[in-house]
């Protein structure tokens, strides 16, 4: 017994001793990216194994001197290696298992999937742009692609009255210097005053990769000053995919302290004047109005709910590729704020603000693509997106009080039939072309705001409820001609010409209602004596609702485009030039002229768009890039418009002779990819802008208005910087980005008292001269655990422009730290959590110091008078997810 003991620890000594470590990399064959995540066995041992990392690699420890090594992982084919006693760094090249139909070859993984293909896009790239593959999307504690893009170099987010992320700004542009694609093509947009699409609307699990485009080139619209952003949805894959998640959570906010909401159902569409049928005689009494909508209840929020389902499969001989994707979400959010002190208003005391949100939203896509033979092939992409949101504002200071109910739909509806065509040898001469029919519908009906003294209601404007819907109907078309000539000596041109041709008609409706309480002034109605609820009030209202507003009003656009373009590639050199002309055709009609604005305005003007790419490869993995593009912004329908509202913090106003911003912009970009799926970058950014348009307060008699206004040129220049490592279990991501934006505008100061005008030097509007994100990734594949902890840093930028000097209202620093992590099993299950805004820092609005703000008594931080603060609450989410 004793004899047999010691042989065998002799045995396992002489096996440790022979035993070594065998370091290796899985990667694919063809493309030489890292594959993360395969299975690499010992044929002769089946139960040895390991599990590649996040940068391909793997460890065995091995006392065979020769065996043979067996690696799998889906969309590949299974590949074996022998190896001998000498070899101890190995490379493992799987070969995509790709199904090749009559001619027709279907890639089994959509490269921009991966965090590998995402830098593949990067930097094959003509222009310069940033790519975020599905996959890091997935991870990421962000349901959204308004909160996914704030992770990306260069973007900084504008949040909603939720404190969710809404809208994306691009390199310090405001949110309308940029445009918002749909798998390449663009879309309108439902938002009620302006053309720029709201991301918030996007579940962020529907994409396959999100894109950023920072520098044009010829063939892309043009009025992307700060650029373009890319939604590419889900493509069918080239074997059956199906997956589905379901989720819940909740928003800590709503832990001690109630959820209110009202009777949305009951609200009347239509305002009193359409269900008369839009009579010239259209007075009303209490009898054209209900007040069901007006119940109010106060209760704990029922827990967050997602879900989400896809299914893409190929039929017919693999010709045809489908997929399907839907998407719901559920969520309760909200806000509170404490308003100390704004210019032009008065206040007394603090005034409180709790807002209480619930955000529906519905995303449904089908993608079908249809190989008709090697060189012809049809797509046809039908999305729909919905959003819903039911809010409740209640605000008080120490005398005064209002509440509003606001239940808004949006949705934006999308078809989109694009052909292929290849003809001539080796597809030399190309043809792709694009028909599209698009939607965007908004509408707010039955915003209702109840006004109160004290303890009870205002006698006399006692509410307000307001009519509000417009859409944006577009039909557009896409055509290019592409032609590539192949030289001696192995220079190529690629040769291009196009053009592009959109029509919109928007409408616009605005009808509004004012109400006195029935009682009068001698007869209050106290709350906790005369009413408890907000429908047991008492009103009369006023005979005649504001039926001839200047926001009710038809608007057209009409854009031509033509351009040429061409490419020359020589070793490592590429360059492109090209041109590109558009026409715009921009106009409105109200509906009800006043004498004091003009019936009928129009814009007409062309701009000639040259840009200018350069792309040369440094060495091995890097290339250094040079751009130049001019590109413009044009008004939006509603800013032309000679409108006059009642907004919540200020009167707004539109302007009929606001003209459009042309820029000139200029990028120098260095980009290493050391290995597939890691990159540095540090690029340069110089933009010169004429006319920009800013909305800023402007006094006009005895009112202040908010009012979109050319301000005068302006420079934006910046310098961002990219970092992606990874390790076998550990990964980096970080980037920050410089911006320093300059505009000289005059100001109105008081000497004695008299007004006087001074210049004054500032940023844009919007605009963070630092910004930076940090995520660090954790990964065991082995054990199927993957995590992020990711941290946001948006720094002082202007949020509100006054026309006083120094009078400027700012936003403060924000710090925001998020963390994901998920579980996955072999079965195809994974569990995950994800909790975002964990510091709850508040969002802070302040006027600087200054001999203007030393009368001003109220909060100071650092001397700075606080304008004021809000808080958003921490969210966190439990799901399970299941991938066959």
């Amino acid at each position: 017994m004793k004899s047999s003991l010691v042989l065998s620890l002799l045995l396992l000594a002489t096996a440790n001793i022979n035993a070594r470590d065998i370091k290796g990399k899985v990667k694919d064959a063809q493309t030489g990216e890292e594959i993360i995540g395969a299975s690499i066995l010992i044929k002769e041992e089946p139960g040895k194994g390991a599990v590649s990392g996040m940068d391909g690699s793997f460890n065995l420890s091995v006392a065979r001197p020769k065996y043979t090594l067996v690696c799998s992982y889906v969309g590949y084919k299974k590949c074996e290696v022998e190896i001998g006693n000498k070899d101890t760094e190995i490379v493992i090249p799987l070969k995509s298992d790709d199904v090749v139909l009559e001619g027709v070859t279907v890639i089994a993984n959509n490269p921009g999937r991966t965090e590998a293909g995402a830098r593949g896009i990067e930097r094959a790239a003509m222009n310069v742009v940033n790519v975020m593959s599905a996959k890091a999307i997935e991870l990421s504690p962000d349901i959204t692609v308004a909160n996914v893009i704030q992770r990306m170099s260069g973007v900084t987010i504008e949040r909603n009255s939720s404190g969710e992320g809404q809208y994306a700004i691009l390199r310090g542009m405001d949110k309308r210097y940029n445009y918002t694609l749909i798998n390449g093509v663009k879309i309108p947009s439902p938002d009620n005053k302006n053309r720029f699409v709201p991301l918030d609307i996007f579940p962020s699990e529907m994409l396959d990769r999100l894109e950023v485009t920072k520098s044009l080139t010829a063939n892309m619209e043009g009025d992307g000053i700060g650029g373009a952003v890319n939604l590419i949805m889900k493509d069918a894959p080239s074997e059956r995919q199906f997956t589905v998640n379901l989720s819940t959570g909740y928003n800590a906010m709503y832990f001690d302290r109630d959820f209110q909401s009202f009777n949305h159902g009951a609200i009347v569409k239509q305002s009193p004047y359409e269900q008369m049928g839009k009579p010239e005689d259209n007075r009303v009494t209490m009898d054209n109005f209900t007040t069901d909508n007006l119940r109010m209840t106060w209760k704990k929020p029922l827990p967050d709910l997602t879900a989400g389902l896809s299914y893409g499969d190929r039929f017919f001989d693999d010709k045809l590729g489908v997929m399907l994707a839907g998407s719901f979400l559920n969520t309760y959010r909200g806000k509170e704020s404490e308003l100390y002190y704004q210019p032009g208003t008065t206040h007394d005391g603090i005034e409180y603000r709790n807002y209480s949100s619930q955000q529906t939203r519905i995303g449904a896509h089908a993608k079908l693509d249809y190989h008709i033979n090697a060189n012809h092939k049809l797509t046809w992409y039908n999305g729909y997106m919905d959003m819903r949101e039911a809010e409740v504002r209640d605000g008080h200071d120490d005398k005064e009080g209002s509440v509003r109910m606001k239940w808004n739909r949006q949705y934006i509806v999308n078809s989109t039939l694009k052909g292929e065509h290849a003809f001539l040898d080796d597809g030399a001469l190309r043809l792709n072309w694009s028909a599209v029919i698009s939607k965007a519908y908004s509408e707010t009906p039955d915003n209702a705001e109840i006004f109160m003294q004290g303890s009870h209601v205002q006698t006399s404007e006692a509410a307000r409820r307001r009519w509000e819907h417009n859409s944006d109907n577009d039909k557009s078309g896409y055509v290019d001609l592409m032609y590539k000539l192949k030289l001696d000596g192995g220079s190529i041109f690629d040769f291009s010409v196009g053009g592009m041709y959109r029509d919109t008609k928007r409408d616009s409706f605005f009808n509004e209602y004012k109400f006195n309480s029935a009682t009068g002034v001698e007869d209050p109605q106290y709350q906790g004596e005369d009413w408890n609820n907000y429908d047991e009030i008492l009103f009369t209202a006023q005979k005649y609702g504001n039926i001839s507003d200047p926001l009710n009003y038809d608007a057209s656009e009409k854009i031509g485009a033509a351009y040429g373009m061409a490419k020359y590639t020589y070793l490592n050199w590429e360059f492109i030039a090209g041109v590109r002309v558009e026409h715009t055709n921009q106009g409105y009609v109200l509906e009800f002229p006043t004498e004091n604005a003009d019936p009928e305005g129009n814009q007409k003007y062309t701009d000639v768009l040259p840009s200018f790419h350069v792309k040369y490869g440094v060495h091995k993995n890097a290339n250094l890039r040079f751009s130049y593009a001019r590109s413009i912004n044009r008004p939006s329908f509603f800013e032309i418009v000679p409108y006059s509202i009642i907004n919540e913090d200020y009167k707004e106003k539109g302007n009929p002779d606001l003209k459009h911003t042309v820029a000139d912009n200029i990028d120098l970009r260095y980009e290493f990819f050391p290995k597939s799926s890691e990159q540095f970058m540090v690029g340069m950014f110089y933009k010169r802008l004429q006319n920009p348009i800013e909305y800023g307060l402007l006094n006009e008699g005895q009112d202040t208005y908010y009012k979109p206004m050319n301000f005068g040129n302006a420079t934006n220049l910046g310098v961002e910087v990219d970092i992606m490592k990874y390790f076998n279990w550990f990964g980096i991501k970080a980037n920050y980005t410089y911006t320093h934006s300059s505009i000289t505008t005059d100001k109105r100061i008081m000497e004695g008292n008299d007004v006087k005008s001074v210049s004054q030097t500032r940023p844009l509007f919007g605009q963070a001269a630092h910004v930076a994100n940090l995520s660090l990734l954790f990964k065991s594949t082995k054990y199927g655990w993957e995590s992020q902890l990711a941290g946001s840093y948006t720094g002082k930028r202007l949020s509100d422009i006054s026309n006083w000097y120094n009078d400027d209202i700012w936003e403060d620093g924000y710090i925001q730290l998020d963390a994901s992590v998920e579980k996955s099993f072999k079965n195809g299950i994974s569990i995950f959590a994800k909790a975002s805004n964990l510091l709850d820092t508040p969002l802070l609005r302040f006027i600087q110091n200054g001999p203007h703000t030393e009368s001003v008594n109220s909060e100071r931080k650092d001397g700075n008078v606080i304008e004021r603060k809000e808080w958003h609450g921490q969210s966190f989410m439990l799901g399970i997810r299941y991938k066959l």
